[in-house]
């Protein structure tokens, strides 16, 4: 590119229109002119080419990404991961915004993710590493989504659950038990305080489960467990699938009893998911698997704060993501902004629940919810509820327990000494 093409796709955030792009946030290491490329990344996104051979025309004022903040630093050490790449010339670190028209793709999330995560952007001349870190949308482009049915307060309503968590649990085995006996658990668990009892992600309509059978069970179970304990429950039903066979699998779930379905959402694809939002009577909810893949290396893919943004554009209305501790990998700002991007302001988009999870129980209830700092989130115990030495119903009311004791200020060490079913889950799954 020459001196005058760069300059082509950088501009002043004051001059565009606001509410006729959105807005890029790209970590990205370079070789050679940062400013070039820079320019490439902007030009590959969007206009590629943007003119004719021989013709006096220029695609860029109206089609063209820019650059409106670009921060470069020296990496004197070179690429921060070793990378083949055919520019050379030294290398740099930079950040960068960039404001993308949205003409270009429309409402469309397909089109929106191949402009701003396909081939323009992780093969753009000269960048060997980049990543997504943030989008950010105009109200002008969120009033052509519906958005979530449901949302937080919507999902806090039908659990007449205010004031504290939203408490789910992951039947498990998850995958191995026939109907009659998953349901058993189920049952046990609603008895024990939860208020929604889920699928596995990896449990969807299998012969030996069937989904219709299974959630004929669930559905009677939490009927039965919302007249003995007075308190709403919910059965979340697994409908990933193939996505023509979605709804009916909805419709087939809803029938039979499930308060709400759970999709996940990176291998049904977003598209996929509004799909589902626009046939769904009940609370959509989202899994994550493959998210790692777009967002375990720092310097490379989307950040997974990207991707919680586009499940709540999409129309869910609780998001289940990696949380806190070693076992999901997760840095805990990263985590944390995920539970931002479900609650944050988003025109007319509502929040949603965030679900941080992953080898909770009613040991680590305390430092989540310190964590976040609120107490909306959902809480989502696989074996601290269903591996607890008393079972389910134990594992279950230990959680409550546990929020007992924070709610009230109370030591859970302590609040534990009063309570078998907090003592045995501290002394099972490590005291807080």
């Amino acid at each position: 590119m020459t001196d005058d093409d760069i300059a082509g796709f950088f501009a002043r955030r004051g001059d565009l229109d606001p509410d006729a792009y959105l807005e890029l946030d790209f970590d990205f290491e370079c070789a050679g002119d940062p400013r070039a490329a820079a320019a490439h990344l902007c030009s590959e996104q969007s206009t590629a080419q943007w003119h004719r051979i021989g013709i006096d025309e220029d695609f860029r004022p109206r089609f063209a990404a820019r650059v409106v903040e670009l921060e470069v630093s020296p990496r004197p050490a070179g690429f921060s991961l070793p990378v083949t790449c055919a520019a050379s010339g030294p290398v740099h670190a930079c950040r960068a915004t960039i404001a993308h028209p949205h003409g270009n793709f429309g409402p469309r999330l397909p089109n929106l993710l191949s402009a701003v995560g396909g081939e323009g952007v992780f093969f753009a001349p000269g960048i060997p590493l980049i990543r997504l870190q943030d989008i950010r949308f105009p109200d002008a482009y969120l009033a052509a989504f519906e958005g979530p049915r449901f949302g937080l307060a919507g999902l806090r309503e039908r659990l007449n659950a205010h004031g504290r968590p939203i408490f789910f649990g992951v039947i498990k085995p998850n995958i191995g038990l026939p109907p009659d006996a998953f349901a058993a658990l189920g049952y046990q668990a609603w008895l024990g305080g939860l208020d929604i009892a889920k699928d596995d992600e990896m449990l969807a309509d299998m012969a030996w489960c069937p989904l219709a059978e299974r959630a004929a069970l669930l559905g009677q179970a939490a009927r039965q467990a919302a007249r003995e304990t007075g308190a709403p429950k919910l059965y979340l039903a697994n409908v990933t699938d193939e996505v023509d066979r979605m709804p009916a699998l909805h419709d087939e779930a809803v029938a039979a009893g499930a308060g709400a379905v759970l999709a996940n959402a990176m291998p049904v694809g977003l598209s996929g998911a509004r799909m589902l939002r626009r046939h769904a009577t009940v609370p959509l909810i989202a899994h994550f698997p493959f998210i790692a893949a777009f967002s375990r290396v720092p310097m490379h893919g989307v950040h997974s704060r990207v991707m919680t943004r586009l499940q709540r554009l999409a129309g869910f209305d609780a998001v289940i993501m990696p949380g806190f501790g070693p076992r999901m990998m997760t840095p805990e700002q990263e985590v944390l902004d995920c539970v931002h991007a479900c609650l944050d302001s988003m025109g007319p988009i509502k929040p949603v629940l965030p679900v941080p999870g992953g080898s909770d129980s009613a040991a680590t209830l305390e430092t989540v919810f310190r964590k976040v700092g609120h107490v909306d989130f959902g809480f989502v115990p696989g074996r601290g509820v269903f591996g607890h030495p008393m079972g389910p119903r134990g594992g279950a009311a230990s959680i409550r327990q546990a929020w007992d004791a924070i709610a009230t200020g109370t030591p859970v060490r302590d609040h534990a000494a009063r309570h078998a079913e907090l003592a045995a889950a501290l002394q099972a799954f490590g005291t807080p």
